[in-house]
């Protein structure tokens, strides 16, 4: 399980890698500029330069894949023990190297470099000797209809906002979160790169603002580059957004694994029997009777009843147990889809304790991972009964977790109305192909007070005896079974919950080093082109003092814009983010609230961090001339 999710890690990382320094690169490819120029005046031709470039690609790119494979076989044994420890495993301290993925590393990164260096040979061969002279001193023009881009752009995000909180199912969700994602980042990247652009204009008409030393040239400097800077704090909130979903829903997933657990399997062993009557089951309790008693066990909690489980559609006020003519209706056949779990009010009252009653035309209704507003529920073909809202689950049924569109969960009056709606719908399977014939079954749960490998071994004995007994050519029509252990549900849990978490902080730990170097080459090129502006202001009488509130007006005024935007796009984010967790049992939703506010916090933190120092950096670079 943790194979299948880390190589889905793998994937996202080689794209991620490879837009990344392709990106970082252009930071590199600009400050360089002046320094191929000068060769190139200097009488070195562009082929020349090209073989510079060559060599240099060639070995920058031989000595970081092999520091990088080198590093990497040294700490994929901690990565190793740390997913070992989330999933609560044990494991050597042997280092094991397979030779398959070193290669296709080494393949990935050469082709990576590959691209990088042909980009660099074609900027070479473009650009005039000239133009590469005065790089550094050439500004950069706004975007050109940059109000059409900023309307584009926030039509896509007003769409992509829309779609995450309109979706109204689990399974929808799931498909909307892609194309919502795409909007989102297409929509980030035309409102930094043209609203920064029109942030800076209508800040400029701001005299208050504007006309002081500290916002004067910053403001002024800024506005004519904003079309690459724009692209830069785009990145970055891009890649902020990534690190707090990430984080958030996977963090999440990992505390709730127990909570899903015992909600998936309420008890520690679950059997389910197609039976009309208890009798035909006998055999199958007196072979968990037997084996209890072999291993020295006795079943506690121990709970049976008559369960009908069928699944159909759901429009307003009517169920549908098929789909025909349910077109009319103008709801979507998949988002229409709910299960129904049905008991009688006998077994529910031994359920509960409770001493109900109810009349012929009234059921108990609990609806599970959805709503019901309705006072009714019809069921075609079936009747129409009056609808008491439950508050609460009236009887376990670990596998409604499962059932992505929802559930309801009914109690009638007795067993007879179940049979009037297994007859009726058994007799549209006959007619319909597509459906399959549903049977009231009986289901029967009970609890182990000894330790979960014991629990396994009773599992597989038991599971080996009934196996055994159907397969006995006696005549007997044995009744269909379906057994559940939570002992052995508990490591698929754990497999999923906690690899998902592993993969989250591994991804989350990229996304998280992306945005600090993309800050600090954007801080840093940006420190170059400034220093001689701000070496010239300094010579003219502008103090330290007055250069660093200036250089702090400058990348505060759009350097927090990508934290703000990563929050927005988080909270908008979240409905999608609740539902897909909610496929997968993580329904908690004050602890992911919790979980998604503290993670916003802490990166918060963190961004503050990086900033300062990268400001620091910029500042040190900017002042280095003027001593």
């Amino acid at each position: 399980m943790l194979q299948s999710f880390l190589m889905l890690g793998v994937f996202v990382i080689a794209i991620f890698s490879l837009i990344f320094l392709y990106y970082t690169n252009s930071f590199l490819i600009r400050r360089r500029q002046k320094e191929f120029g000068l060769y190139n005046i200097l009488g070195m031709g562009k082929r020349n330069l090209v073989k510079i470039l060559v060599w240099e690609n060639i070995l920058t790119a031989a000595v970081s894949i092999v520091s990088g494979l080198l590093l990497g076989i040294v700490f994929s044994k901690l990565a190793e023990l740390a997913a070992i420890r989330i999933l609560g495993g044990k494991t050597g301290f042997a280092i094991r190297v397979e030779p398959q993925p070193i290669i296709v590393t080494a393949v990935l990164f050469l082709g990576i470099f590959l691209l990088i260096m042909l980009r660099m040979i074609f900027y070479i061969f473009r650009l005039r000797p000239v133009e590469m002279l005065k790089s550094e001193n050439v500004g950069e023009k706004p975007p050109k209809a940059n109000w059409i881009l900023a309307l584009i752009g926030a039509a896509l995000l007003a769409g992509a906002y829309y779609l995450a909180v309109a979706v109204i199912d689990p399974m929808s969700a799931m498909v909307m979160f892609f194309v919502a994602v795409i909007m989102v980042i297409i929509a980030t990247y035309l409102l930094f790169i043209s609203g920064s652009v029109a942030l800076c204009k209508l800040l400029q008409k701001n005299k208050k603002y504007y006309y002081k030393t500290k916002h004067f040239v910053s403001l002024s400097s800024m506005v004519y580059r904003m079309k690459r800077n724009g692209a830069g704090l785009a990145s970055i909130c891009i890649l902020s957004t990534m690190v707090l979903v990430t984080l958030s829903s996977t963090v999440c997933m990992y505390a709730q694994t127990e909570d899903g657990i015992q909600k998936r399997y309420p008890h520690d062993i679950t059997m389910e029997l197609t039976s009309d009557d208890y009798s035909e089951t006998e055999p199958y309790k007196e072979i968990v009777s037997d084996v209890l008693s072999e291993y020295g066990e006795k079943a506690e909690n121990v709970e049976e009843f008559h369960l009908y489980s069928a699944a159909g559609f759901q429009y307003r006020d009517e169920f549908r147990l098929s789909m025909g003519g349910y077109s009319e209706t103008g709801t979507g056949e998949v988002e229409s889809i709910r299960s129904v779990y049905m008991i009688d009010l006998e077994d529910y009252n031994r359920l509960t304790g409770e001493n109900r009653k109810m009349e012929d035309d009234e059921i108990l209704l609990y609806p599970f991972k959805t709503d019901y507003d309705y006072d009714a529920l019809s069921i075609a073909g079936c009747g129409t009964w009056d609808v008491e809202l439950l508050d609460r689950q009236p009887f376990p049924v670990g596998t409604a977790q499962t059932d992505v569109m929802g559930s309801f969960f009914i109690v009638v009056k007795d067993l007879s109305v179940i049979q009037q709606i297994e007859e009726y719908r058994n007799s549209l399977a006959e007619e319909d192909d597509s459906l399959f014939l549903a049977y009231i079954e009986e289901s029967y749960g009970f609890d182990l007070p000894c330790d979960d490998e014991k629990q396994i071994e009773i599992y597989n004995t038991i599971l080996e005896r009934i196996g055994a007994l159907t397969s006995q050519e006696d005549g007997v029509d044995y009744p269909h079974y379906y057994i559940d252990s939570k002992a052995g549900g508990r490591i698929d849990y754990i497999a999923i919950n906690g690899g998902l978490f592993f993969l989250g902080i591994l991804l989350g730990a990229v996304f998280l080093f992306g945005t600090v170097l993309i800050m600090y080459y954007k801080q840093i090129s940006e420190g170059y082109e400034d220093q001689d502006r701000f070496n010239i202001l300094m010579k003219v009488g502008m103090t330290r003092k007055e250069v660093k509130q200036s250089i702090n007006s400058q990348v505060l005024t759009v350097f927090f814009l990508p934290l703000i935007t990563a929050g927005i796009h988080l909270a908008f984010a979240y409905p999608l983010i609740s539902k897909i967790l909610l496929l997968m049992s993580a329904t908690e939703e004050k602890l992911l609230i919790m979980v998604t506010i503290a993670c916003y916090l802490v990166f918060a933190l963190f961004y503050v961090v990086v900033y300062a120092v990268t400001s620091k950096e910029y500042y040190t670079i900017v002042s280095g001339k003027a001593k």
